[in-house]
């Protein structure tokens, strides 16, 4: 096994999803449907050689949604735009399980990833918020449980749909008058608990085989969802500590399932305030606190229990007590709020601040890259996806991070493959129907 690498991702969400970003004067009003937008700072990341890039999604919005989501385009389209702009750079979008059937997405990722050419990721969800069900002809959402229970089996089957054809099914032998060998096609043919599908699907496999399945779920279920199917997760970790926490655990599960734990990928989100010294930062950090609208930050703290109205109760008052409100949402990042809101004795007004700022590293680029470090050696991380927010942030952490990151060996000085699984060291997924091993695709 070779040396262990850093991975880096950029979550690229426009104006942002913060009080702050859209306000910037570089930022364009626009930029979370400005496909140039998107393109632009996709080859930024790409010149950068960061593994990948990442578009979030929730199909569901009210006004005080954060800014980002009100007014954005739809992954899959956005990325097969992209596509054709960069080369090598991973392209990794958000889709839901709740509301999509198999064969669609098997389709629709199967085409972006051979439209990159074996760049292509899925970042699977089941959709936290309740609201949901009503954009999809539903009265009521999917309990948690059966969310995650209806993902797991949603993801074999479109796995299964994506072996549709052996990789050798297609000679096009014009001159024997040969185009398909009709054996090396194959059905699926599935009759589960939740979906009957039948296959074949009709698109062959990528360069990587397979696009490389993504996770974000931190409940329990959430957790047991990542260790059978992830190849990377993307939770969030907001302290050293817990990111340790997840990182054993989640990679102890996936051992337990006979599953190689090297082979998962963790990469909890990175939001940085990153200036040219620590002192700038710091005050950079202590003026947005301190610009922070309180009933914007009382809806995020909400949202994680399906936008539960946080501003009825005494800011300055204990954390209240939430028996009987559903947690049927973001039910992971409801029961870490509740917990540490007990364990630290937090006031409602403390809590929501905690909230937006749990996850920020502050300081100047090398103190960013001394804490980067510090998670990945301290195996609470196996690298970040990074919020990138204002232009000159992100230009700070391409041009100063990276460097000290490349200068102390964690990071690639240049990219050794083309396809998204090359980059992160995974092996490409042996088609279910072939007789012969296939190679490893970091080899």
């Amino acid at each position: 096994m070779g040396t262990r690498q850093l991975h880096l991702g950029a979550i690229l969400t426009g104006v942002g999803n913060d009080q702050h970003v859209w306000r910037h004067p570089d930022v364009p009003g626009n930029a979370s449907i400005d496909i140039d937008w998107y393109i632009r700072h996709a080859k930024l990341a790409e010149d950068a050689k960061f593994d990948l890039i990442f578009i979030v999604d929730s199909p569901y919005i009210t006004p005080d949604t954060s800014p980002h989501f009100l007014n954005r385009l739809e992954p899959l389209t956005l990325l097969s735009a992209v596509a054709s702009h960069t080369s090598h750079i991973g392209l990794v979008g958000t889709l839901t399980t709740s509301y999509w059937e198999p064969y669609n997405v098997a389709r629709q990722f199967g085409s972006l990833d051979h439209i990159s050419r074996g760049r292509a990721g899925w970042n699977v969800v089941t959709t936290g918020l309740e609201g949901a069900a009503r954009n999809y002809g539903r009265d009521e959402h999917f309990e948690h449980g059966v969310r995650y229970e209806r993902a797991l089996e949603f993801v074999r089957v479109v796995q299964g749909l994506w072996d549709s054809y052996e990789d050798d099914a297609f000679p096009a032998d014009k001159d024997g008058g040969l185009f398909l060998h009709k054996d090396k096609q194959h059905p699926l043919n599935h009759k589960g608990k939740h979906f009957s599908v039948a296959g074949p699907l009709a698109l062959t496999r990528s360069r990587q085989g397979q696009p490389v399945i993504f996770q974000a779920g931190d409940s329990s279920e959430g957790r047991y969802l990542g260790a059978n199917i992830a190849e990377g997760t993307f939770a969030a970790s907001p302290d050293f500590e817990s990111g340790r926490e997840y990182y054993a655990d989640l990679k102890a599960r996936a051992a337990a399932l006979g599953r190689n734990p090297d082979k998962i990928k963790v990469l909890p989100g990175l939001f940085p305030i990153i200036a040219d010294t620590d002192e700038e930062a710091q005050r950079i950090a202590r003026e947005q606190v301190d610009n922070l609208d309180i009933d914007k930050l009382l809806v995020q703290l909400g949202r994680a229990f399906n936008y539960h109205d946080f501003r009825q109760y005494d800011l300055d008052a204990p954390f209240p007590d939430l028996t009987g409100v559903t947690l049927n949402s973001y039910k992971g990042a409801a029961e870490r709020l509740i917990r540490i809101a007990r364990d630290e004795q937090l006031t409602l007004r403390q809590a929501a601040y905690r909230n937006q700022w749990a996850k920020g590293f502050v300081g100047s680029p090398a103190t960013i890259a001394d804490e980067i470090e510090r998670w990945f050696n301290g195996r609470a991380a196996d690298g970040f996806n990074l919020n990138v927010g204002t232009p000159d942030s992100f230009a700070l952490f391409r041009e100063g991070v990276v460097p000290i990151l490349q200068q102390r060996g964690l990071f690639r000085k240049d990219y050794a493959h083309d396809t998204l699984r090359g980059h992160l060291g995974l092996p490409v997924p042996e088609n279910r129907h072939a007789q012969a091993p296939v190679a490893i695709a970091a080899e």
